[in-house]
């Protein structure tokens, strides 16, 4: 039996993107399995029609603004052997569920479309792989972002450790592949992005750049002055960074 993907998307400042974001779902080969939609509270009206159950979503709408994490909870209410989240900025490739797919039944792990490799703790210094860098063949990397990919078990190591998020803005991309490392065994990639073919890629480099700065977006406003804290947080939890080792 084929594999089934669940898809949750984010919801906050962007109604835009999202529509955006369900017609390159469309064009997926593997056609998604579910597509849940999570809200956080924002400023701007609740993003209907979009929410009405005619178009088949299964929508979440939140009267306060649990920031990065709440998603990941939401996510546990999918049905299928994989789930992709999305950034609300990011428009994936018409293949990019196909890409993951192939290389999670090749190796288990977590798989994202812009990846890095951190060289120091401070966030100053660091490699990336994905759409803001091609890369060919598939790469592992410390942590990834803008997309996640993974088998729905994967949750459970998520989840298992219970603590309060450091910061509701940032930081469950670190703590997602620290938990399926250090309960899994497991380690993160980023699939191919060839240069000559960005059908694969999990996001496209025009919208990503022209989105991802905009005035709602996190990594302009929140995530740079907390992202070290997070690094060194889960450097002393015994997260095994590549570049740098294990505390």
């Amino acid at each position: 039996m084929a594999s089934k993907v669940s898809v949750v998307l984010n919801g906050y400042k962007r109604p835009d993107t999202l529509e955006i974001q369900l017609e390159a779902l469309k064009q997926q080969p593997i056609v998604p399995n579910e597509i849940l939609i999570w809200q956080n509270k924002g400023d701007l009206p609740d993003f209907y029609p979009l929410h009405e159950s005619e178009h088949g979503y299964h929508t979440c709408i939140s009267n306060y603004n649990w920031g990065v994490w709440a998603r990941f909870a939401f996510a546990l209410n999918t049905t299928s052997d994989y789930v992709c989240l999305f950034d609300d900025d990011t428009i994936p490739g018409h293949r990019w569920l196909e890409n993951c797919l192939i290389e999670s039944e090749k190796q288990r792990g977590v798989y994202g479309t812009i990846g890095v490799i951190f060289k120091d703790l401070d966030y100053r210094s660091y490699l990336r792989h994905g759409w803001a860098n091609p890369n060919e063949k598939t790469e592992q990397v410390d942590i990834v972002g803008h997309s996640w990919f993974f088998d729905r078990e994967m949750l459970g190591a998520f989840w298992r450790e219970g603590q309060v998020p450091f910061h509701s803005l940032s930081g469950e991309d670190v703590h997602l592949s620290y938990a399926v490392q250090k309960y899994l065994g497991l380690n993160t990639y980023v699939p191919p992005h060839p240069e000559g073919d960005t059908s694969l890629w999990g996001s496209q480099k025009e919208s990503a750049e022209a989105f991802g700065v905009d005035e709602v977006a996190i990594s302009c406003n929140y995530h740079g002055s907390h992202f070290g804290q997070n690094l060194k947080n889960y450097w002393d939890k015994g997260f095994h960074y590549l570049a740098l080792g294990k505390k």
